[in-house]
């Protein structure tokens, strides 16, 4: 089914406003800053971690509470180890690399640091560029290798989505709570 021209540009809309709020929650939260960036590699400082399990939980019981009304429908992707093992290393060799991750760089170039707006730019394009040119070869070989297919864990455990939502958020919030408890 094609979406009129109306829908594409609603789409298009919603999708900036809420990439500009997911911005500056990051920046209000202190993941834009370099030192957080780091003190996270670290391990002393948990705050990208506390905004990142903060946004699964809100964004899996949002997402699944639009799809019982119907509002959007879910199509997982399908994985396989050599996609993810080749996209962790470029995530990686950025990270460590500049210290920003795609959406704290984002924010970043934002906030108008230059080390994001010079450095961050030329990894995102340096690094699209090399994916471009090597897509073609390393789809049809090392990014195919162990595909599970679209796997989800409700699928996997045939049960409700539910019945997994409810016990992860627990958890997630059991840990954030535990970091909070601890100073982290």
């Amino acid at each position: 089914m094609k979406n009129s021209p109306e829908e594409k540009k609603s789409a298009l809309f919603w999708g900036f406003l809420f990439g500009i709020l997911f911005g500056f929650f990051l920046h209000k939260g202190g993941a834009t800053k370099y030192d957080v960036i780091l003190g996270q590699l670290l391990l002393t400082d948990f705050t990208v971690v506390k905004i990142m399990l903060s946004a699964v939980v809100t964004g899996m019981i949002g997402i699944y509470i639009m799809k019982a009304f119907g509002w959007v429908e879910l199509h997982p992707k399908s994985a396989t180890l050599g996609s993810s093992v080749i996209g962790g290393l470029v995530f990686g060799i950025g990270f460590a690399t500049l210290g920003y991750c795609p959406g704290t760089i984002a924010g970043a170039v934002g906030n108008g640091y230059l080390d994001a707006s010079i450095g961050g730019i030329a990894g995102i394009i340096i690094g699209a560029g090399l994916y471009a040119v090597l897509f073609p070869r390393l789809q049809s070989g090392f990014m195919q290798k162990a595909n599970i297919g679209d796997i989800t864990l409700p699928r996997l455990l045939k049960v409700n989505e539910w019945i997994v939502i409810i016990p992860v958020c627990a958890l997630i919030i059991l840990l954030l709570r535990w970091l909070e408890i601890r100073g982290l």
